[in-house]
């Protein structure tokens, strides 16, 4: 056994790496220890930006836009599914009190003799006590008017369960009236093969006495949404039901 010349090179334990096996195939250990730690081990690592600042700010300008692009745009309306869904023509029970649409039907009344030509800013016209409404001078105002808040009662119906029925209209849709009756009831009546009965009181609170103006309207003329009865035009001719 020989011992090692002091000044002779050591070769310091190998490292166990894949780069390091290969090149020791190439180089001899020592020259492949060096260029290992050298190039590999030791190696600094550059990291460059993804992203310039000008490209970053670009981005940030866009995403701003478009968020206040976002908050001015109008809310789109909701779908009749949506609709339907957050119920917001649901009537609670809690909700319907007769006591409480009564006072809807005393706005509608005025509406109405507004509509008659009993009333114009607010005050009541010459002549109101001896003024005549007639189906052919104020019939097509009567079939195009909104009956949301009209105190109705069915007095002709095919469905003869429903005559008699009386209360205040609290939805008017297409074919129907949803109406509220005495004690909360809430009745929903089919405006086809129906007449329905209200009246307008004319003249309340006026020295000259009052008047009471009782009409009578087919429903089959009133088949459309308030909306779309404003701006159609009604020709009179006789109904029979």
């Amino acid at each position: 056994m020989t011992a090692t010349p002091p000044n002779s090179l050591a070769v310091p334990t190998t490292p166990s790496h894949p780069a390091h096996t290969l090149l020791t195939r190439a180089h001899s250990p020592t020259t492949a220890l060096r260029v290992f730690t050298d190039k590999v081990q030791h190696k600094p690592l550059h990291l460059q930006r993804t992203t310039t600042d000008q490209r970053a700010l670009r981005r940030r300008i866009r995403q701003h836009k478009q968020r206040y692009h976002l908050s001015k745009q109008k809310p789109q309306p909701l779908s009749a599914k949506e609709k339907r869904s957050l119920g917001i023509y649901d009537l609670r029970r809690e909700d319907v009190k007769y006591e409480v649409y009564k006072g809807l039907n005393n706005l509608w009344n005025g509406y109405m003799l507004e509509v008659l030509n009993f009333t114009r800013d607010g005050k009541l016209v010459d002549g109101w006590e001896t003024r005549e409404v007639s189906a052919a001078q104020q019939g097509s105002l009567l079939a195009s008017a909104d009956y949301h808040g009209a105190e109705v009662e069915v007095v002709r119906c095919k469905d003869v369960g429903k005559v008699g029925f009386k209360g205040v209209v609290v939805r008017d849709t297409k074919f129907t009236f949803v109406i509220v009756m005495e004690g909360d009831r809430v009745r929903t009546v089919m405006k086809r093969g129906a007449v329905f009965r209200y009246a307008v009181t004319v003249g309340e609170g006026s020295d000259r006495g009052v008047r009471k103006v009782v009409m009578e309207v087919n429903g089959d003329a009133l088949e459309y949404r308030p909306v779309d009865r404003a701006g159609r035009k009604f020709k009179w001719h006789p109904f029979e039901v």
